[in-house]
Parts: C-alpha cells; sequence; structure tokens
C-alpha cells in the first residue's frame, strides 16, 4: 500500500509541472541520446581502425628507367638486381615486417589496367612506364616509421608510402564528428540539469504548505526531500528509455534497414547489436542518476529544512 502511495504521489508531482516535465524528459532523452551515440561512434571507428589497419600494406615503390630521368631520388639509375635483393632481405630480417609480396613492373600494369582500365590516361601508358614495388604486411601497422627510416633514400628505393596515412584523414573527421556530438550533448546536459533544478525549485515552492506541515511534525529533510528527488529521478529514467529506444532504433534503421548501410557500404565492418546493448544500462544509470543528485542539491539550496 505505501508503495502505492508513493508512485500515486510522484504521478501527481509530475503532473503539476507537467510542461517542465516533459522538457526536462526531452532535454534528457536528446543529451543522452547523443552520449550514447557518442560512445558507438567511438567504438565504430576502433573497429574500423581495427579492420582497416590490420589490412593496410607498406609500399616500397624501385626506381625505373623513367624515374631516373626525372626523379632526384633515382638519380643514380633504376634499381638493379642486386639492389632488389638486398632490399628483399633486408625487408625479411626486420622483426616487424610479418609478409613481403613482390609486384612486377608488368603486374603492376596488368592491375592498373584491370582499375582504371576506361581512364584517358591508361592508353598512353607503357608497363615499363610502371613501377616495380615491395608490399610489406606489418606485425603493428603503427612501426610504419621504422620500414620509412630504413629504406627511405636507398639507392634504387624511389619512395616508401604507408596506406595508413590515406585512412588518417577518414578517421579524423570521424573522430571531429565525434567530438562535436560530445560538445552538444554536453551542452543539452547542462539544459536538462537547468531543467531539472528549475522544476525542482517550482515543485517545492508549490508544496511549502505541505512541506511546512511535514516539518512541524518532525518529519527527518530526507523524508521531505524523498519525493521531489524521486520524480526528478522518474522523469529522467523516462528520459533515458527513450535515449535507449533512439539508440536501438538508429542502430535498426541506419545500418540494417532504412539507409541500409550495412549493404551499400560493405567494405566497413559496422559494430554489433552487443556493442549498443551495452551501452543501455550506462545510460539508464546516468538518467536515473544525474536528475536525482541535480533534485538533492538543488533542494539544499531552495527547501529549508
Amino acid at each position: 500500500m505505501r508503495a502505492q502511495f508513493v508512485l500515486s504521489e510522484i504521478g501527481v508531482g509530475l503532473r503539476r509541472n507537467l510542461t517542465m516535465t516533459f522538457a526536462v524528459i526531452v532535454s534528457v532523452a536528446l543529451s543522452l541520446a547523443l552520449f550514447g551515440g557518442s560512445l558507438l561512434m567511438r567504438d565504430q571507428v576502433s573497429t574500423m581502425k581495427g579492420f582497416w589497419y590490420d589490412k593496410v600494406n607498406v609500399s616500397i615503390f624501385l626506381c625505373n628507367k623513367a624515374d631516373a630521368e626525372q626523379d632526384p631520388k633515382c638519380a643514380k639509375g633504376a634499381v638493379t638486381n642486386e639492389q632488389k635483393e638486398q632490399v628483399k632481405t633486408d625487408l625479411q630480417k626486420m622483426p616487424v615486417v610479418d609478409k613481403v609480396e613482390y609486384e612486377s613492373a608488368d603486374e603492376a600494369y596488368k592491375h592498373y589496367k584491370e582499375q582504371f582500365g576506361d581512364s584517358p590516361l591508361s592508353s598512353s601508358l607503357t608497363p615499363d612506364q610502371m613501377q616495380e614495388s615491395y608490399r610489406i604486411k606489418l606485425k603493428d601497422p603503427e612501426k610504419y616509421q621504422v620500414v620509412a627510416t630504413a629504406f627511405s633514400g636507398r639507392d634504387g628505393v624511389q619512395s616508401v608510402q604507408d596506406q595508413k596515412g590515406i585512412l588518417e584523414n577518414l578517421f579524423g573527421l570521424l573522430n571531429g564528428m565525434n567530438w562535436a556530438a560530445l560538445a552538444v550533448m554536453a551542452l543539452m546536459l547542462v539544459v536538462a540539469l537547468m531543467l531539472i533544478v528549475n522544476t525542482v525549485r517550482v515543485s517545492a515552492f508549490s508544496r511549502r504548505r505541505e512541506t511546512g506541515i511535514m516539518r512541524l511534525v518532525g518529519a527527518s529533510s530526507f523524508y521531505i526531500q524523498a519525493p521531489f528527488i524521486m520524480e526528478a529521478a522518474v522523469a529522467g529514467l523516462i528520459g533515458g528509455a527513450f535515449a535507449c529506444g533512439m539508440l536501438l532504433v538508429g542502430r535498426y534503421f541506419i545500418i540494417d534497414h532504412g539507409l541500409a548501410l550495412s549493404e551499400k557500404l560493405n567494405l566497413i565492418n559496422f559494430i554489433g547489436w552487443d556493442a549498443v546493448l551495452a551501452k543501455l544500462p550506462l545510460v539508464l544509470a546516468i538518467s536515473l542518476l544525474m536528475p536525482a543528485l541535480a533534485a538533492f542539491f538543488a533542494l539544499r539550496k531552495y527547501l529549508k529544512v
């Protein structure tokens, strides 16, 4: 009976300030949805980095006759067989190297024709203009600089390129978007906290007669504050539930259906449902504790007990 009475009183308290309660629920829902989305974006970026960094190679391009005439790095002439063998031997001795593959000029020309056969430049290229290269798979993609330092400037080597660098701009953009979402989330949390404090303040003012009577009969400070704290916590929890719903719906329509990015972008390894479900308890816990704490500290100022 007591639990039913407490719940009914919480319902009455929320309805008394229905507009502000609705604003609290919406602001908490939006801010926590952004918070959960930011966490998922961070997981997505980490997943993409692990997926792509594991596939990228370091390429050592060797000098050809055309480079010897045009590129100062190849001023000593095209790469010789001895230089190629020395590069391969040194690569295989390096502990950071996992696998070494050689690509001849003919193979490079064939791959170019397969990928860019429709390009106007393809008809003017010949196999002897293509560069021989070594494609190196590293045990740790972050160790690229070790290979670059060892082979850059060596006779017969035109350049050392890290494919990971191509992805850095993409990941930089994604991280920038994530920070922007966190900034908006922080702003929404501030708005939500201000609304919670104002709601509690108005509720305490409208019930000052009741609280005065409770003080006269000897009610403790916590007993007087508890209904206001519980009202704020319930409103926040409702907002948190909506935030969880938005995360689930967003994952369903953006990745699986609707936009169906998982089908359109097959090269991206998207996060699974387990990552989304793992964030929901955290979102609900914050939605419950944040309004309760905000109400508690607000009552210390506005409710003299």
